[in-house]
């Protein structure tokens, strides 16, 4: 709780905005893996954060962070949260599998709700639409501000980034991904300048 505690206050002396914080540091990530720790919940870094930590450095600028995480951690977590003060922020996406939550001063985070199956592979399934992720994907490691957290593979990442109309941000990402760890990339996740 010691460092849960002074981060927290640190924050809560900054002036906040009515509405959650768009941004989202290092430092306030590295809040949120405390509070994983106190609460005993299981999450896996994902999104913009997910492939920083892979590479081992914020390349980019963050409006939140995107956790994936099984149901049952889930519901202790919102618990958890809404008793320090954060509230669900609306999206255009927002389902029982997928929404945000967030706080004037320690910014928004993303929920991925999964449910682990018997063979060690979870399945998310935000708008009836099965999405499989294999135990090998879930076994990653990565790093935020030099600690070590659970991410998903390179691999996830660029199977995760289809069926959409990729941003600037997810090009340079996949790019990233690609140029460090080899992975094969499809013709729609490279910009052609």
């Amino acid at each position: 709780m010691d460092k849960i505690g002074s981060f927290l206050d640190e924050c809560l002396d900054r002036e906040p905005d009515d509405e959650p914080s768009a941004g989202m540091s290092g430092r306030m990530v590295l809040w949120y893996l405390y509070l994983f720790e106190e609460m005993e919940v299981t999450a896996w870094i994902d999104g913009g954060w997910g492939i920083g930590a892979l590479l081992a450095q914020q390349t980019r600028p963050h409006d939140d962070l995107d956790i994936m995480i099984p149901a049952g951690d889930s519901t202790r977590l919102v618990a958890g949260l809404r008793h320090r003060g954060f509230h669900r922020v609306p999206t255009d996406d927002e389902c029982e599998r997928n929404f945000v939550m967030g706080h004037p001063s320690l910014g928004r985070i993303d929920f991925h709700v999964m449910e682990l199956t018997e063979i060690g592979d979870v399945v998310y399934n935000p708008r009836g639409e099965e999405w499989r992720i294999s135990a090998t994907e879930l076994d990653a490691q990565g790093e935020i501000e030099r600690r070590v957290v659970r991410c998903l593979t390179p691999e996830y990442q660029a199977r995760a980034h289809v069926g959409y109309e990729l941003q600037d941000t997810d090009f340079s990402d996949m790019k990233a991904l690609q140029q460090r760890f080899g992975i094969a990339l499809r013709a729609e996740q490279i910009r052609h300048d």
